[in-house]
């Protein structure tokens, strides 16, 4: 994986880069608009006595406030979490003065002291939204309790019972705190997945330039083949005719063998022919060793089976190599292989209609807490294990794995071959972790007569 990986977010945090500008100075104009529309409405139509130029002083500092903002800041800048909780801070501050010269929560808009924290819960990190959110309780509690009541040009005091005034504190105080646990919740779970995504995304993209480049070698490989053999033969001519014990003919004889090297150097890099389908598809057994062998010598024996089941052809089944298939099998097989006590076994059954691989091992399995939840990222570890590679048990890697072959219409199921509670003695053989992948046959099987394509004229 690359290390681009590791530093990560690892629980879903905001990037320190929060907020564009130029959305928050958006929505304080769309807030000016209202709170001057509703005050004008209310004391010109509604003939409600406001103290007007307080309402207009406190409406005009939000727009002093945004016009500072548009001339002194670039439109294309973000601000840091501290610069979001100022403004919205401001905003939050400036609702409560001009709920408190408008009859206090016996104003019908006093629901909209919801929106800053709601703005919060959604950019910023948990510690800032609390804060905010505790700011917002406190301020709603305070313009509760001291306000201008409202009143007609008749002096008619406007104001709700008691109980309904005190009803109405309860419901934004609780809309504030389920607003925000919600606003937050969903969010950070939205950025963890971006980050998984974006990881999933990197390490599909390593996997195919290193597929690519496996290309080029190949392609590089039968370029290289014809001049080599022509260097080899002329060497060897000349060696032959060349006297024993002459510089010369030791000269041939180290060009010849360089050649060689030449040969055995590209054989070792790439398999021989530009644009090779053997490069694209494989036997399945074939596939399933190649996404294993980074692991095969690592002190634990890997056991491979493959069988044709009942309506199956006797032959394995010739499956594209995708790049995605091979990354997520690999990983598959490396945390059976970190979590094993000593064997793990992958097991290939294929029939008409379907291919089923099964990886499994016979260590502890999965721990029975999170079984439910394998396959999400940034999940805690296995066994209780609490370290992982470079993702500390975060789920990262079965995450990505579980996305890839998803891509390739793999169906995923994980499960422990036996309880996690019993003791070594009394496990079976594959007792640890199961994760089985079933895929229909045209899903990832190479037509029948199309895996090499016909064969081509060559012409000298």
């Amino acid at each position: 994986m690359p290390a681009r990986l590791a530093a990560m977010p690892a629980h879903g945090e905001a990037p320190h880069q929060w907020v564009r500008l130029q959305t928050l100075i958006f929505l304080r104009w769309t807030a000016i608009g209202g709170q001057l529309a509703a005050i004008l409405v209310a004391w010109f139509v509604l003939g409600i006595g406001l103290d007007l130029v307080w309402c207009l002083v406190v409406v005009g500092a939000s727009v002093v406030a945004n016009l500072g903002a548009v001339f002194l800041y670039p439109e294309n800048r973000r601000l840091t979490q501290t610069g979001v909780v100022a403004m919205l801070l401001f905003d939050t501050a400036q609702l409560g003065v001009l709920l408190a010269l408008t009859g206090g929560l016996n104003n019908p808009f006093a629901l909209l002291i919801l929106v800053p924290v709601t703005i919060a819960a959604t950019t910023l990190e948990r510690r800032a939204t609390l804060f905010l959110g505790g700011v917002t309780l406190v301020l709603t509690t305070v313009v509760g309790l001291m306000y201008v009541p409202l009143t007609t040009a008749s002096g008619a005091v406007f104001a709700l019972p008691t109980l309904f005034e005190k009803g109405y504190w309860a419901a934004i105080v609780i809309g504030v705190v389920f607003l925000g646990v919600y606003a937050h919740r969903i969010s950070q779970e939205n950025r963890t997945m971006g980050d998984a995504l974006l990881a999933t995304q990197l390490a599909l993209a390593r996997e195919q330039k290193l597929t690519d480049l496996g290309g080029v070698v190949a392609a590089a490989a039968h370029e290289l083949g014809t001049p080599l053999a022509t260097i080899k033969l002329v060497s060897s001519e000349l060696a032959d005719e060349l006297p024993d014990g002459s510089d010369l003919r030791e000269d041939a004889l180290l060009i010849r063998g360089q050649a060689d090297r030449c040969r055995d150097i590209l054989r070792s890099m790439g398999r021989a022919g530009k644009e090779d389908l053997h490069t694209r598809t494989a036997p399945l057994g074939t596939v399933l060793r190649e996404a294993a062998e980074p692991h095969m010598d690592r002190g634990k024996r890997i056991i491979f089976t493959e069988t044709a089941q009942s309506g199956g052809d006797e032959r394995q089944p010739v499956i594209y190599r995708y790049p995605e298939l091979i990354h997520a099998l690999r990983n598959l097989v490396q945390n059976a292989v970190d979590f094993c006590d000593a064997r793990v076994w992958v097991d290939a059954e294929w029939t008409a209609h379907t291919i089923t691989v099964r990886i499994s091992d016979d260590g502890m399995g999965y721990a029975p807490d999170v079984l439910a939840r394998i396959g999400d990222p940034f999940l805690h570890g296995r066994g209780g294990a609490q370290v992982r590679g470079d993702y500390e048990g975060m789920g990262l890697g079965l995450f990505i794995a579980k996305t890839l072959l998803e891509r390739t219409g793999a169906h995923l199921q994980f499960r422990n071959g036996s309880s996690p509670f019993l003791s070594h003695d009394e496990r079976q053989a594959r007792s640890g972790a199961v994760v089985e992948l079933e895929w229909r046959m045209e899903y990832l099987a190479a037509p029948q007569g199309e895996a090499l394509g016909e064969n081509q004229l060559i012409v000298s």
